[in-house]
């Protein structure tokens, strides 16, 4: 039987039962980053937990004990190590997503497979590293005596608005890197800047009432507004960034999509 493969459209969706059967391709590539990422450690997957233990500590230093800002009423470094959760989860998706088309150009020039399934793939390993984090940030509201309530069932709500956004931006990335390489040396900076023109390390209330609306203009903001909520029992976030964040995270998953695709096509010709 012959199989007839045809090119994707310029701003078609792709075609959805390809990618499913296809679906062992991404796992294959998911659990060889995943082994990568760990084999010769001598921590092994403990490597998850120093980053945002590391910044929790010194953002509660830094922030809550030099500059005194407030925390919504929750313990400094409780609050970094929930911020850094959500953004760790976000800046990591996007990291590996837009650098894995070029590191497997091998693969993407010679074997024909949908290649979204490429930048797709990443998430497996950043979940693993999310569910690690996530489990000793559990335990810490426990020692806190942190007690969110009812809000707490929504995390898995957030962490999916979350990964969407970042996989949004990942495979526009991801797409935009094959051709123009400077991605990869503009990408770690922007976000090393938006870590802290984000409020992760401090709480939106703390920032100034004339830069209010520029930290409100930023859609991670909003995301990390509903994680605290949910995971620390702050304030609720108002209707509009609740509202906000789902539209945030789909609006950026189908653009990142639109943009992968439309570039698609010329990736075996530009690698």
């Amino acid at each position: 039987m012959t199989e007839v493969i045809t090119p994707p459209g310029r701003f078609n969706l792709p075609r959805w039962h390809e990618l499913w059967e296809a679906r062992e391709v991404a796992y294959r590539f998911g659990q060889r980053d995943v082994v990568l990422r760990y084999r010769q450690t001598a921590i092994g997957v403990a490597w998850v937990l120093l980053q945002p233990l590391a910044s929790a500590g010194i953002f509660s230093i830094v922030f809550g004990s030099v500059a005194k800002l407030p925390s919504d009423g929750v313990p400094y470094f409780l609050f970094s190590f929930v911020s850094m959760l959500a953004w760790t989860l976000f800046s990591g998706l996007v990291s590996r997503a837009s650098n894995s088309v070029v590191s497997n150009q091998t693969l993407v020039s010679k074997v024909f497979f949908p290649r979204m399934l490429v930048p797709l793939s990443t998430v497996f390993s950043v979940l693993l590293d999310f569910a690690v984090a996530l489990a000793l940030g559990i335990v810490l509201l426990l020692i806190y005596g942190v007690n969110p309530g009812w809000p707490i069932l929504l995390v898995p709500i957030w962490t999916l608005l979350v990964l969407a956004f970042g996989m949004g931006v990942g495979l526009a990335a991801s797409a935009l890197m094959v051709k123009y390489r400077d991605v990869a040396y503009v990408l770690p900076w922007l976000l090393q800047i938006g870590l802290y023109a984000t409020p992760v390390a401090y709480s939106l209330s703390a920032v100034p009432g004339r830069y209010h609306w520029l930290f409100l203009a930023n859609p991670m903001s909003w995301l990390l507004e509903c994680f605290r909520w949910s995971m620390l029992g702050t304030p609720v976030p108002p209707a509009w960034q609740i509202g906000g964040s789902v539209a945030a995270g789909l609006g950026a998953l189908v653009f990142g999509v639109l943009v992968f695709q439309s570039r698609e096509r010329v990736f075996a010709d530009l690698i």
